[in-house]
């Protein structure tokens, strides 16, 4: 039993593995480089207990907000082995952009959630880096977060990183897919890789079946087996708005976690199914060796992975010539996939 009189040592936070003061510095880093996201709807300073924006109420009849909210999932996992952790929040934050653009919505603001065991000011001022570059390529301000340091629950050099976003479209212009018809065609937009999804599955084939390292150059790829692995998640959001623009757009779908298989059905309507040929694009080679090194089923392949198309664009017969031209003006890759046909809100590969 420990003597009551006895006179222990002050224990302090830092003790306990918080250390305020860097959490501070590392804050005050942040928020200069959120600063520069800044546009003039921002109303507060990064540091409040709550971010501050203003809607501008006078562009919108109706607006509607949208929001969403994601993570990077064990992308991070490779980003730990390889040190490299610039691209992350680019993935974070390209990933919720897309998920709200495919609605029709413009985003507003981000705020970012940074969880780690022992707070590293550097790695912290690198992802915030990715986030802020990342934000205002897509217009959007990021406008606050949560720093949290939490010793013992994650391991010393890892961290988990979450984000949330919120745009805004005029009501009569939101896309739900409501209005996609037998006939629409299905246009493919290819993706730069894995994107953020199936990462679990991913790593298990490269390093454990095929017992890869990540800095090993793997013939089949060309590229070294982490560095195929960290290829940024791209944000669509600029050609999904030419296309919202010229009204030549029925739905889309971002082609995230569940492929393709699970993804599209999610904006049909109920009395139709989407065809799509399944040699009308061509896969990415790291999907190829992913499905050889595990001898993965096609199925389990096609919702696990985007297999290289990253969005989903769903025209109106009438106006594919036109979404065809624009597109090619632009300089944007495509692919014709498939058409939309009676069914039950499933998605057919043939």
């Amino acid at each position: 039993m420990p003597d009551p009189k006895k006179k222990t040592d002050s224990v302090t936070y830092a003790d306990a593995g918080v250390d305020i003061s860097s959490g501070d510095r590392a804050k005050q880093r942040i928020k200069y480089l959120a600063q520069r996201t800044f546009t003039r709807n921002v109303l507060s300073e990064i540091g409040g207990f709550g971010g501050l924006f203003k809607l501008d109420t006078a562009k919108y009849q109706q607006p509607v907000l949208v929001s969403s909210a994601d993570g990077v999932g064990t992308k991070l996992k490779v980003a730990f082995e390889l040190g490299i952790h610039h691209t992350v929040g680019a993935d974070l934050v390209n990933h919720c952009v897309n998920d709200i653009a495919v609605q029709g919505a413009t985003p507003l603001f981000f705020l970012d959630y940074l969880a780690t065991g022992r707070l590293d000011g550097e790695v912290t001022e690198k992802i915030v880096i990715g986030l802020a570059d990342a934000c205002k390529a897509n217009g959007c301000a990021l406008i606050g977060g949560e720093t949290a340091q939490m010793p013992g629950f994650y391991p010393d050099g890892e961290y988990d990183l979450a984000g949330f976003i919120v745009g805004v479209v005029e009501r009569e212009k939101v896309i739900t897919g409501a209005k996609i018809q037998t006939g629409d065609v299905l246009i493919g937009l290819p993706s730069t890789g894995l994107h953020t999804n199936g990462y679990s599955l991913a790593r298990k084939l490269f390093f454990e079946t095929a017992g890869y390292k990540a800095e090993q150059y793997v013939n089949a790829l060309k590229e070294k087996a982490g560095a195929a692995l960290m290829k940024t998640h791209r944000s669509y959001l600029h050609v999904i708005q030419k296309l919202t623009a010229s009204d030549l757009v029925a739905g889309m779908a971002h082609i995230t976690g569940g492929g393709i298989t699970e993804n599209l059905p999610r904006i049909l309507p109920r009395t139709v199914s989407a065809a799509v040929d399944l040699g009308s694009w061509p896969v990415l080679p790291i999907f190829e060796h992913l499905r050889e090194l595990g001898n993965v089923e096609q199925d389990e392949m096609l919702r696990t992975f985007n297999m290289g198309i990253g969005l989903i664009v769903v025209v109106p017969a009438d106006k594919f010539k036109r979404a065809k031209g624009l597109l090619e003006r632009v300089g944007e890759k495509f692919h014709v996939i498939g058409r939309i046909v009676k069914g039950d809100r499933k998605v057919v590969y043939a």
